[in-house]
Formats: structure tokens, C-alpha cells, sequence
């Protein structure tokens, strides 16, 4: 709390929103871009089905650090350039990209056994050689294992411009070649009948993926370098479906991630950036997960609730129509409905009497039901519904007439209104006023509804 206090008292705090630091703007703004567009590429690879292809290209670099920092020490250049140890990283990334490919296509290997191998050999022989550079006398190689975990906090200009320009051409490649990657990422059997390359493209995507690993090695490093290709796309998939908002979601959740992490990460300099980076991307997703428009659990559950209702409703008007239908009586008591009168049925004729569907009165201590006009009309359509799908299951599928009504009450409620008018037609049903129960016959047969 002292801490906090002091950062209200100093103007720290503004200091960090307002970016007024000149490093603060660079660590912000470049893991911001490399946010962005990992998330843009992280789609692609999400919906390729490659999720693991990042973790594995990311922990294929480093024995391309090592090794460039090995042999520019030997040939006396300067072992811990940035420059060296990332084209060593770009090379050894490459060379995990071409392994992939050759294990699955000429050994043929499945593609998640194949990056499991290319992941766990290459980052063993990086470690190897990665102990093997520690023992270096003529170079100090100190500094080398946060290529592992990042070291977003010194960030240099020229590495961020390297971010933003990478960023810039990888989102550029993803908007110029957009039909085709979604092509092949989709359907890449009918994107090779219509001519495309889907070798080149599937090529192009780990390129692209690589490009975003190596500049991202500085900013969070590679173990955690695979959350930002894959937290944005997997949280932008709760909202949408489109593969067009899909990416500028992913782009946007990816850049926010990056900014307020970097910030967070400003306020609290004890906390790694790289890491808080991540924790702000898993929010986003957790959000996501549980609010997301298309495929939120809270989404989910609140149609799920709708469609328990309607099934409820449903059921009791028919259970009710077929009660009178059966007694020829314009009400009938409540027992005599042949319902499971349980607490849920019961709060479903509430709800049907508070909508102006039914009228319910009490008559020598049993409630009378009775449909209102408005609710005559309802339960007739849903009994109609009900009755096509039983009669044609019946004549076009085989169902015995006592076990079709549980499979009419799983179905009837998703029924579209063009089915139903083509039931209609096979049936030669439309000038009926209402199709009879095909359980009329029945002897045991009291209202008729099971559901």
C-alpha cells in the first residue's frame, strides 16, 4: 500500500498512462504491434488447426541462439548482437518449419506427433548448446537465457521498429492473401481442386508465424511467446464467426493485451512485462469464454434456459389441448391432464396464465383450466407441429405408434416453419383443421402427452 501511495504521490502513474517515458513508449508501443499482429496470424493458424505449431517454432530457435552465438564468437564478431542471435533464431526456426513439413508429409507422421518431436528435440539441443556458450571464456554469454523468458523492459527503439515493421508486413500478407489462407484453412482439399497451392500457403502461414517468434523472442520470450499467437484468436472465437471480425478481434484483443500488460507492468516494475502480458491476454480470453456473443457459456446457458422454457410451454399446451380434445369439455381439472405435474409444470401453467393464455379457477379444490382465445390459437399450432412430425415419422420413417411421440417431443421444438409446410405437402395434409392423434386409439390414452 505504501508503494501504491508513493506512485499517486509521484505522478508515476501519469507518467505511465501519458507514456511521457521515452522507454515506457517503446516497450509499449512495440509489444502493442506484435500483439496485433500476433493475433491477426494467430487466427489463421487457430483455425488451420496448428495451434501447437507456434510453441513448437518458438522452441526451435533456440539452438539457432546458441549456435550463432557460438560460431560469432569463434570468428570474432560480436556474440551478443541482436542482429546474430536473431538471424541464428530465424535460421534454426526454419529449419524446424521444413522438419515439420518433411515428418508429415514424406514420413508420414501425424502433424501433432511431428511438432512434438521438432519441440522437444530442438529445445534439447538448445539447452545443450545454450551450456555449452555459458562455458565460453573468450565472451561472456550472460544474457543469453532471456531469449527464453523475455526482457521486454530493455527494449531498445530499433528492436521496436523491427517489431513494427515485421508487424506491418506480416498483417499486410494476411489482408493480400486473405481469401486463399481462409481457403485452404477451411477446405484445403477444394482449395487443390480449384488450383491453389495449398503447400505454398500452409509454407507461407508457418512463415509468418516464424516472423512473429523471432521479433517477439526480446518482448516475452520464447516460452511465452506461443499466448499471444494463440489467447487473442481463441478469445475472438467466442464472438464471431466471420473470419473477417475474427481477425481484427484477435488483432484488437492482442493489441490490448500487449498495452495494458506492458503498463501494468510500468506501474509495478517488480512484475516481469512478459508475464503480465500473458496474465492480461488469459483475462480477455476468461471474459471471452464466459460473455462472448456467439459461444459465451453465459450466452449458452441463457439459450439453453430459453429453450427449456419454450419445451415447457410447449408441452403444456398440447398436454392441455389434448386433455380437452379428449374429454370434449371446454375446461378440465388439473388432474386430469395427462402431464408430469411436477414444480416446473406447475410454474409453467403460471407463467402460460400471466401471459393471457390460459384462464386457471379454483372449483371444489381442484383448479379448472381453460384456454383464452390467444392461447386456443397457440396450443393448436403447437399440436399441429407436434402431429406433423408424429405422422411422418410414422409413414416415412417406420417409428412404431407408441414409441413416436418421444421422438416427436425431442424434435418439435427446432422444426423450421419451411419444414413444417413441406411436411404438409408430402402428407397431403393442408386442408385439415387439425390432424388427429395417431394415439387416439390408444385405451390407456388420457391427454396423450409424455413429454
Amino acid at each position: 500500500m505504501t508503494c501504491l501511495a508513493s506512485m499517486f504521490d509521484d505522478g508515476h502513474l501519469l507518467e505511465v498512462f501519458l507514456l511521457s517515458n521515452w522507454n515506457t513508449r517503446v516497450v509499449v508501443l512495440g509489444v502493442t504491434a506484435l500483439g496485433v499482429a500476433g493475433g491477426v496470424v494467430g487466427a489463421f493458424m487457430l483455425l488451420r488447426r496448428r495451434a501447437l505449431l507456434g510453441d513448437a517454432l518458438s522452441h526451435a530457435t533456440l539452438p539457432g541462439i546458441a549456435m550463432a552465438f557460438l560460431l560469432a564468437s569463434t570468428l570474432g564478431l560480436s556474440a551478443k548482437s541482436h542482429g546474430v542471435l536473431l538471424l541464428g533464431a530465424l535460421v534454426a526456426g526454419l529449419l524446424g518449419v521444413v522438419t515439420v513439413q518433411w515428418l508429415t508429409r514424406s514420413a508420414r507422421m501425424s502433424e501433432d506427433a511431428a511438432l512434438g518431436i521438432v519441440l522437444s528435440t530442438f529445445f534439447g539441443a538448445g539447452a545443450a548448446l545454450l551450456g555449452l556458450a555459458q562455458q565460453e571464456t573468450s565472451a561472456s554469454a550472460a544474457g543469453l537465457e532471456a531469449f527464453i523468458y523475455g526482457k521486454t523492459a530493455s527494449m531498445l527503439m530499433r528492436d521496436a521498429a523491427l517489431i513494427g515493421a515485421t508487424s506491418v508486413i506480416t498483417i499486410g500478407v494476411c489482408i493480400a492473401c486473405f481469401k486463399e489462407l481462409r481457403l485452404v484453412c477451411f477446405d484445403p482439399d477444394y482449395a487443390r481442386g480449384r488450383g491453389l497451392r495449398t503447400t505454398a500457403y500452409d509454407f507461407l502461414l508457418m512463415a509468418l508465424v516464424m516472423a512473429i517468434v523471432v521479433v517477439g523472442l526480446q518482448a516475452v520470450g520464447l516460452v511465452l511467446v506461443i499466448a499471444i499467437l494463440v489467447i487473442p484468436a481463441a478469445a475472438a472465437r467466442f464472438w464471431t464467426h466471420s473470419t473477417g471480425r475474427m481477425l481484427l478481434i484477435a488483432g484488437a484483443i492482442g493489441g490490448a493485451g500487449g498495452w495494458i500488460g506492458t503498463i501494468l507492468s510500468a506501474i509495478a516494475p517488480g512484475l516481469p512485462a512478459g508475464a503480465m502480458v500473458v496474465l492480461t491476454l488469459g483475462g480477455f480470453f476468461i471474459v471471452s469464454l464466459l460473455f462472448g456473443r456467439r459461444q459465451g457459456l453465459a450466452r449458452r446457458m441463457l439459450r439453453h434456459r430459453r429453450r427449456a422454457l419454450l419445451m415447457d410451454r410447449d408441452h403444456a399446451l398440447r398436454a392441455i389441448w389434448e386433455c380437452l380434445e379428449h374429454t370434449g369439455e371446454p375446461d378440465c381439472l388439473a388432474g386430469q391432464i395427462g402431464f408430469r405435474w411436477g414444480w416446473a409444470t406447475l410454474k409453467t401453467v403460471d407463467r402460460l396464465q400471466r401471459a393471457g393464455l390460459l384462464v386457471v379457477e379454483p372449483a371444489a379444490g381442484e383448479e379448472r383450466i381453460a384456454f383464452t382465445e390467444e392461447g386456443q390459437r397457440e396450443a393448436a399450432a403447437v399440436v399441429r407441429r407436434h402431429r406433423l412430425w408424429e405422422h411422418y415419422l410414422m409413414r416415412r420413417a417406420d417409428f412404431d405408434e407408441h414409441h413416436v411421440d418421444r421422438g416427436a417431443d425431442e424434435l418439435e421444438h427446432l422444426l423450421p416453419t419451411g419444414l413444417l409446410e413441406q411436411l404438409e405437402k408430402e402428407l397431403d395434409a393442408e386442408t385439415l383443421a387439425m390432424l388427429p392423434s395417431p394415439h387416439a386409439l390408444r385405451p390407456d390414452h388420457a391427454g396423450g402427452a409424455h413429454g
